[in-house]
C-alpha cells in the first residue's frame, strides 16, 4: 500500500500488522500504516492457556492489533491480539479495503496523466491529509457531491481527472448486519403494536442505513440494516431494538433479539 501514517500509534489504536517472526513467547510484527516493529505477548494472543501460539499465527499473516503501550524514546511498540473484537477486526480490514481501492484510482490516474503514481500520490495527499485521515472518506465525498477534487487538488489537470475518475469507479462498499427479533404481544392490536414498534425505530435509522424486515413466522422477524460502515450500521439496529424492546414491553409483550454472527 502507498498509505502510511507519520510518528507512532496511540493507545488503543487498531493497527494492521503484518507478522515477522514467531517464537515460543512473543510474537513481532510491523506495523503496516506507520512502517514500524511491534510485538504481541503470548498472553495477549488469546484468552485462555495457549500451547502452541502457530496455531493462532504464522509468519506473513496480517492481523489486526490493538496499541496497548508505546515507549517512543525506545521506540517500542506493544500491542494485544486479544483484545480486538470481531466488530473492530471486520471495520478495520473494511477500512484497508476501502483504502486500497482508492489507491487503485490513484493507479489510473496516474496511467492518464503518464505521472509516477508516488508522483500522483503525494500531490493528493498533500492537503487530503490535512483533513481527511484516510484518501477513500475523501474520494466517498467526492462522488457524493459533497465536495469538489479541485477543492483540495491544487493541480488543476490532475484535479479534472480525479473528479471524473472518482465518479465514474468509486462506489463505496456496503456493509450489513443482521439479527432476530422474537417478539410477543397480548395486546388486542398486537400486530400494529409491532408494527408501530419498528417504524419507531426506523425512524431513528442513520441517513446512510438501509434496513430489511422480513416476518419469518412464529412472532419472529429477521432485521438487516445496511450501510456505508460498521458505525452507522451498529447504531442503527442499537436505535431499532431500543425501539422496539421498549415499544413491545410497554404493552405488556414479550422481545427478545439475537445479533446473528457475521461469517
Amino acid at each position: 500500500m502507498l498509505y502510511r501514517r507519520e510518528g507512532f500509534p496511540g493507545e488503543d489504536e487498531l493497527v494492521l500488522c503484518t507478522v515477522t517472526k514467531v517464537l515460543p513467547h512473543v510474537v513481532f510484527v510491523n506495523i503496516d500504516e506507520y512502517d514500524k516493529g511491534g510485538l504481541v505477548h503470548i498472553s495477549e494472543i488469546a484468552p485462555g492457556r495457549i500451547r502452541n501460539i502457530r496455531e493462532y499465527v504464522e509468519l506473513g499473516k496480517k492481523i489486526v492489533c490493538k496499541v496497548l503501550r508505546v515507549d517512543e524514546q525506545k521506540g517500542h511498540i506493544d500491542l494485544s491480539l486479544r483484545r480486538v473484537s470481531e466488530i473492530e477486526r471486520k471495520k478495520k480490514l473494511e477500512e484497508i479495503k476501502q483504502e486500497q481501492k482508492a489507491e487503485k484510482i490513484v493507479e489510473m490516474v496516474a496511467q492518464q496523466s503518464k505521472r509516477k503514481v508516488n508522483e500522483v500520490y503525494e500531490t493528493l495527499t498533500s492537503k487530503v491529509f490535512e483533513r481527511y485521515p484516510f484518501v477513500h472518506l475523501f474520494f466517498r465525498e467526492v462522488a457524493s457531491g459533497q465536495v469538489q477534487a479541485s477543492q483540495f487538488i491544487a493541480d488543476n489537470e490532475l484535479a479534472q481527472i480525479f473528479q471524473g475518475v472518482i465518479s465514474d469507479r468509486f462506489k463505496p462498499a456496503k456493509v450489513s448486519i443482521k439479527g432476530t427479533f422474537s417478539i410477543k404481544s397480548f395486546a388486542p392490536n398486537g400486530v400494529a403494536v409491532v408494527k408501530s414498534a419498528f417504524e419507531a425505530g426506523q425512524k431513528k435509522a442513520k441517513k446512510t442505513a438501509v434496513i430489511s424486515l422480513v416476518y419469518i413466522g412464529g412472532g419472529k422477524y429477521k432485521i438487516v440494516v445496511e450501510a456505508e460502515n460498521y458505525k452507522d450500521a451498529e447504531q442503527t439496529l442499537k436505535a431499532v431494538e431500543d425501539c422496539v424492546t421498549t415499544s413491545i414491553l410497554e404493552q405488556n409483550g414479550e422481545v427478545q433479539f439475537v445479533r446473528e454472527e457475521s461469517a
